[in-house]
């Protein structure tokens, strides 16, 4: 079900994007260059109307598809009821942290420093 609404959402988006790139802008748009002022064929108001309820029923559909698939995301279950159950109950104990290695005050030796005091340094 989800996968079928995803197909259409995406269908959607491009038919959309198609849609308004043919309608009618305040600069040169992309239907005019599909030819001739085409008032013949949509009648003395051209393409407008027809192109304005597209783009209307177009929004719709997005807009479902948006809604639908939030919804369908939001209750989306990743298993059966027991299973969350049993991976509640059954869980791993706490490892234990080792202890805390106490580090020296500035200035005093560390104990390898004591034991290489009286060896020469090696190169």
């Amino acid at each position: 079900m989800t996968t079928l609404i995803i197909v259409a959402h995406v269908i959607v988006c491009f038919f959309l994007i198609g849609i308004v790139l043919l309608q009618h802008g305040k600069g040169a748009d992309v239907g005019a260059t599909f030819g001739g002022s085409g008032q013949s064929l949509f009648g003395a108001e051209g393409p407008l109307p027809l192109l304005n309820k597209i783009t209307t029923l177009a929004a719709i559909v997005f807009m479902a598809t948006s809604v639908a698939l939030a919804y369908f995301s939001a209750h989306k279950t990743t298993g059966s009821v027991m299973s969350n159950v049993q991976t509640q109950e059954v869980q791993a104990p706490a490892q234990e942290t080792p202890a805390a290695v106490p580090t020296p005050a500035a200035g005093q030796p560390t104990e390898e420093s004591k034991k290489t005091e009286g060896q020469p340094a090696q190169q």
